[in-house]
């Protein structure tokens, strides 16, 4: 189906979905401010209704919007609220859009959100800032609703800019401790460069079609040369790896897991980090003129998924291994969407958010049960102490090792299959090598999920902590989450596991096929290519059990010979070292000279203490005119009037 062929509704209910949030957000900003003296003596109870029923409200919305969608066939709903900027040629409207795309992100945007704000009941009870968490989580929901209804290119960076920086205000929640304040901050900064790039981009669109609407861009793609798609994709994608944590913008999302847990389950999950995939597929024609862009995209995602991959083995915080696993996944959306596979992009941004949501709050609520305990090291035997937290969480680790019949397993599995079924005319034989590095990467998330289960729930308690034990209200979102770890999947069933593929067909008409697969691939190695990723996640979920359970002594062994280059995974690779000697380093030591040496000294300093010596050398020169004799007052005199002669008499006639 053609863009050509899709009807445009009117709606008068879109901006609904968006208010809901935007008025909890701020009723729980009211409150904030009435008790900021005493936020103790806040209303919790009150407050958790108000941001809970707006999370809630917004899913009703958002489901009575797919409603009218399914109504009609080959429809979009539309509602312009109102001009926002209109100045000689350049006319944006305020607008919303809801279409196949747009019901796919915010149904499982909302859901999800909604069920992070029930968690955050319990999780957050006891904390000073509690009815401020959720004027700040309603306002992010908020954020990343505008993002994905906006109709416009403009809108969309509106919502863009929301949540960078909702996300440094629930990073840096505890703002007291210095180094959280520092991860609120550098996430902000990070983004701040990513979306300079986003920037770039809005203005060479605007530049060569005279609008920022998706449609409009869309209708009039080919006044696009190949040269300028290439400028403004390349542009997004700067902007895109700042928000998704795609190399080598990724360093800020491990650090958010400075923020209470769940802020980490809804950046990870259900808004920020999606972001930077939708608007890929958002803008995916732009990136179908432009194959050298869509090549960049696919490899960088590939090596990120590979890089973050890397990391995530050597983790010791239960946190900052399910966050380089989130950078992982991201980069299997990219190579998706890279490769022109953008259903399948969005479909794993999906069942990632079913699986990572619950994966997080599990942790989370390990963390609370064991008083904010995160080392794994000090963990093992939690099965049997919170068992309900442990199943839901073994039941999301099945789904990202990408066991069928869980929801990862189809998602992950149509982009590795598209990956080497579609072609590269730009580097013929790069569809092999990235396939190869997405069934490593898969082998690897396998084994380092595996290993965080054992030392997390298996074996004997390690730790210090007493009546551990996991709060009722935390389980609920755990287990309908764990569900759609389940079932998530099911909507994409493939043709050759006999299925329909439901989720392609219905995002056909958005994304349509964009790029060809090749002649020469035939559709029945299918089976055995899902075979060979089933095998290598087998082989990783069986080689961390017997490394960390059934012969940790071999584990040790392997560990130890490892040495250096497991040391260097501990480190990160030392990337943020490298930042901080090569970029970081030398702009704080030019900020440094320029703020104090030049500014502060030369210009400040100087311009006070040469007051001084100015008036003096002024007034030495001024006191010549005043030397007591009359011949030459005389003549200044006669100067002033001959002057004044000259001027009337020659200059005016």
């Amino acid at each position: 189906m053609t863009h050509a062929e899709t009807r445009i509704v009117e709606s008068s209910s879109l901006w609904l979905i968006a208010a809901a949030p935007l008025a909890g957000a701020f009723l729980n900003g009211m409150i904030s401010l009435i008790f900021a003296k005493k936020p103790e003596k806040a209303p919790k109870t009150i407050s958790a209704a108000i941001a809970i029923i707006a999370a809630a409200s917004t899913f009703v919305f958002t489901m009575m919007a797919f409603k009218e969608l399914l109504s009609e066939e080959s429809i979009v709903l539309k509602q312009m609220l109102w001009t926002w900027i209109n100045a000689g040629d350049l006319n944006i409207d305020l607008g919303f859009q809801f279409d196949q795309l747009t019901a796919v992100m915010l149904t499982f945007i909302t859901f999800v959100a909604t069920l992070i704000h029930i968690y955050s009941v319990g999780y957050m009870h006891d904390d000073e800032g509690f009815t401020k968490f959720f004027t700040y989580l309603n306002l992010f929901l908020f954020s990343m609703i505008v993002l994905v209804l906006g109709e416009s290119m403009t809108v969309l960076f509106v919502g863009w800019e929301g949540v960078g920086l909702c996300s440094y205000l629930l990073i840096s929640f505890w703002y007291t401790d210095p180094e959280k304040a520092e991860a609120g901050k550098k996430a902000f900064i990070t983004n701040r460069i990513g979306d300079a790039g986003f920037l770039i981009a809005m203005f060479v669109v605007f530049g060569a079609v005279g609008t920022l609407s998706f449609s409009e861009i869309q209708g009039k793609a080919e006044f696009v040369t190949a040269g300028i798609a290439t400028i403004a994709c390349i542009a997004m994608l700067v902007g895109a790896s700042g928000k998704s944590a795609q190399l080598p913008l990724y360093v800020w999302l491990p650090d958010a897991m400075a923020g209470p847990t769940p802020v980490s389950a809804l950046i990870h999950a259900a808004t920020m980090v999606t972001a930077g995939v939708y608007l890929v597929a958002r803008t995916h024609f732009l990136f179908a003129m432009s194959p050298v862009a869509s090549t960049v995209v696919a490899i960088v995602g590939a090596l990120t998924a590979l890089f973050a991959a890397t990391i995530a083995l050597a983790q010791y915080d239960i946190k900052k291994v399910l966050a380089y696993s989130t950078v992982s996944q991201l980069g299997f959306m990219f190579l998706g969407v890279g490769v022109g596979a953008y259903n399948a992009g969005i479909f794993h941004v999906m069942t990632h958010a079913f699986f990572k949501a619950c994966l997080f709050l599990g942790a989370g609520s390990v963390i609370h049960a064991l008083h904010h305990e995160q080392d794994i090291r000090h963990m093992g035997g939690l099965l049997k102490k919170i068992p309900v937290t442990a199943i839901t969480f073994l039941v999301a680790w099945v789904a990202i090792a990408g066991i069928p019949p869980f929801a990862g397993f189809f998602s992950k599995d149509e982009i590795l299959w598209k990956t080497i079924a579609t072609e590269n005319h730009v580097i013929p034989w790069l569809p092999y090598a990235l396939f190869g590095i997405g069934v490593f990467t898969a082998m690897l998330t396998a084994f380092y999920m595996t290993r965080l289960i054992v030392l997390t729930f298996f074996g004997s308690y390690r730790g210090h902590a007493h009546h551990i034990s996991e709060h009722a209200i935390m389980t609920v979102p755990l287990v309908l989450l764990a569900i759609l770890s389940i079932v998530g999947g099911f909507v994409g069933v493939p043709h050759a596991l006999g299925g329909h593929n439901m989720f392609e067909h219905f995002l056909m008409p958005v994304v349509g096929v964009s790029m060809p697969e090749a002649h020469n691939v035939d559709h029945s190695a299918e089976l055995p290519l899902m075979g060979l990723s089933v095998g290598v996640a087998l082989l990783g979920i069986l080689g961390a059990f017997y490394a960390f359970l059934w012969n940790p002594a071999f584990g040790g062994k392997i560990a130890s010979a490892a040495g250096g280059f497991k040391k260097l995974l501990e480190n990160k690779w030392y990337v943020d070292e490298l930042y901080e000697a090569l970029i970081l380093g030398p702009i704080r030591k030019i900020a440094d000279w320029v703020s104090f040496k030049f500014v502060d000294f030369m210009v400040i300093d100087g311009f006070v203490n040469g007051l001084g010596p100015f008036a003096y050398a002024v007034g030495d020169r001024l006191k010549l005119l005043q030397n007591g004799k009359v011949r030459m007052y005389l003549a200044y005199i006669f100067a002033g009037v001959a002057f004044l002669l000259i001027d009337l008499l020659i200059v005016r006639s």
